[in-house]
């Protein structure tokens, strides 16, 4: 690193991935740093710099060899920082340890037989909270928050006859169970319901696919769709509703022996996507040769239907908040909470890069038709679909919260 920019950095101040501390730090104040940083997206931790940016240096004697025993001995799993050390005069050397966000979630603090789980939150560390924990398991791959029980459910909190459908009809299964209990197995064997305190329970991933109301136990299972006159959000709204339904749809036999999907056995994905359409798209003018006023979609079914797909099936279910559409005259919108799993980023994703954080979702879908086999929906059909239709890509804003992704309208010439 050049002096001018250590200098910058030093007098731009700390922040979430900068922290300056004396070089006498004791080494489980060292870690708790790195691991805080290491948990959000890396960062450099220079030593030898006063919290107000003033310079005292480095006196310790073989530093690099102390830090990278301190970080050996108190982080855990091991991290490979880089170590450098910069002159800024003859009197004053700042020793700069760097080292990338960890693919290994959550990085904890080793000491006196404790494990402590540290964060960072603007330009200081702290503890972890429960649901922080919960949420570092779970983008380091983990924890499967999917599996999580789901308290105050059971077995009749499923739509059974979904379930029939998906084990004879789907999976053709030869083995269809023939009472409760041997039904509560074969469900807790699929990871849909999980053992609970007296009774079986169902699971996130149960209740969200198969639930008959699955915002009755778990309240983030839904989509909230608004759409808005104009460009800006407002007080008052076209629509603002609330979907609450199973997952996947129930397809049924019609007279002629074929599997169809009737609109009363819609799934989450189908009602979404029929209650939106209104707000999407708009009628021809005029009539074809059939009678029939054709229909013009702002942005390509296929790709709303992807994006809607995507959202639900990678989630963060640690997150109490539904995913959200908003409908504006010049984008679509949609919010899904949490941000990307194990280590992934937007650059990752467009490239193709599969990581699936809910596996047992995702293979359902997939099961159903819903997800392809190769799982590559971003590069393979949403970014090409909408650049064909309206001349531009989907935007992606990615925070520590949320993951929006915008679809705008093809401007008009």
């Amino acid at each position: 690193m050049l002096k001018s920019e250590l200098l910058e950095i030093i007098a731009n101040g700390e922040n979430s991935g900068v922290e300056f501390k004396r070089d006498d730090i004791r080494p489980e104040q060292l870690a708790e740093e790195v691991v805080a940083m290491a948990n959000l997206k890396g960062g450099m931790l220079l030593l030898g710099v006063e919290d107000d940016g003033s310079i005292s240096g480095i006196a310790r004697d073989r530093l690099e060899e102390w830090v990278m025993n301190a970080i050996a001995d108190k982080v855990h799993p091991m991290l490979l920082p880089y170590y450098e050390e910069v002159q800024l005069d003859s009197d004053h050397r700042i020793a700069v340890i760097s080292f990338t966000e960890g693919v290994s979630k959550p990085y904890v603090v080793r000491h006196k037989g404790r494990e402590d789980v540290c964060i960072r939150v603007g330009s200081t560390s702290r503890k972890a909270t429960r649901e922080q924990q919960a949420r570092l398991f779970a983008s380091g791959g983990m924890l499967h928050t999917e599996a999580l029980p789901v308290a105050g459910s059971s077995y009749g909190s499923l739509d059974h006859e979904r379930l029939l459908d998906y084990l004879k009809n789907v999976l053709v299964d030869p083995d269809i169970p023939k009472n409760k209990s041997s039904w509560v197995n074969r469900l807790i064997g699929l990871g849909f319901m999980a053992e609970g305190v007296s009774s079986p329970v169902c699971t996130v991933a149960g209740m969200v696919l198969f639930g008959t109301s699955p915002r009755r136990y778990l309240r983030q299972s839904g989509i909230r769709v608004v759409a808005f006159d104009g460009e800006d959000k407002t007080y008052q709204s076209k629509i603002d509703k609330i979907l609450d339904f199973p997952l996947v749809g129930l397809w049924k036999q019609d007279e002629a022996g074929e599997r169809r999907l009737a609109k009363m056995h819609f799934g989450l994905i189908e009602t979404l996507v029929d209650l939106i359409e209104p707000y999407i798209s708009e009628e021809s003018g005029e009539i074809d040769h059939h009678f029939r006023r054709e229909r013009h979609w702002h942005y390509p079914k296929a790709a709303v239907r992807e994006l809607v797909i995507n959202a639900l099936a990678h989630r963060d279910w640690t997150r109490s908040v539904d995913i959200e559409i908003g409908i504006y005259d010049d984008r679509l919108e949609l919010i899904s909470p949490g941000t990307l799993q194990n280590s992934m980023t937007i650059e990752k994703m467009l490239a193709g890069q599969r990581s699936p954080r809910n596996p047992i979702i995702v293979e359902v879908l997939r099961d159903y038709g819903y997800v392809d086999a190769r799982g590559m929906g971003v590069r393979t059909k949403i970014v090409p679909l909408l650049k064909q239709y309206n001349g531009n890509k989907p935007h992606f804003e990615l925070t520590e919260d949320y993951l929006k992704t915008t679809f705008y309208k093809k401007k008009q010439d």
